[in-house]
């Protein structure tokens, strides 16, 4: 099971955000046979067989294990991944192409600046996973109070000055190239502390 499946499909993106099969994909992050989902769930058994075959068809869900009871056999699934995020990829391939946004200050360049992390990382942590290596990344995720526009623009200037300092420094034309992205964003009121 991966930790986080990026959803680059948009049948499969429809799937997983339908609220049964949500929920079920929550559930199933421990094994489990489409008759004990039933149970957990609260809805009968048929039902959840349904909806685990389209889920199962469209990746989300894989086969754990085969239970034989008798002349029966009893299929153990569990999901794909501990958590999903849809790439913009499944709505749209321009949606994660910030060349398309033409002002570098706005909210829909960095929205589709993140589009593109979310698709470009995604893809990456795919093949990652099929030859059993991991992806080098490096994330710095921090929050900082300004007490003015022109402190944020002062910081701004700075933090430009530095990164391109740094980038010059450790810049080699035949090294393997990395994406850099910082970004700066007003936290939403709902999640400042």
């Amino acid at each position: 099971m991966q930790d986080v499946e990026v959803i680059e499909n948009a049948s499969a993106a429809a799937a997983a955000l339908d609220p049964i099969r949500a929920r079920l994909l929550a559930e199933l992050t421990v094994p489990a046979s489409a008759a004990g989902l039933a149970t957990r769930v609260g809805l009968p058994r048929q039902k959840v067989n349904y909806h685990l075959r389209s889920l199962e068809a469209h990746g989300l869900v894989e086969l754990a294990e085969e239970r034989r009871h008798g002349g029966l056999t009893e299929r153990v699934l569990q999901a794909s991944a501990t958590r999903y995020v849809v790439s913009p990829a499944a709505v749209t391939a321009s949606a994660a192409d910030p060349g398309s946004a033409g002002d570098r200050l706005s909210a829909g360049y960095l929205v589709a600046l993140a589009g593109r992390v979310v698709r470009e990382v995604g893809t990456l942590v795919r093949r990652a996973a099929a030859s059993g290596a991991r992806v080098p990344t490096l994330t710095i995720d921090t929050q900082i109070g300004f007490r003015s526009a022109a402190d944020r623009a002062a910081f701004a200037d700075e933090l430009t000055a530095a990164v391109l300092d740094l980038a010059a420094r450790y810049h080699h034309d035949d090294g393997r190239p990395h994406r850099l992205v910082v970004a700066a964003h007003p936290v939403p009121e709902e999640e400042t502390p």
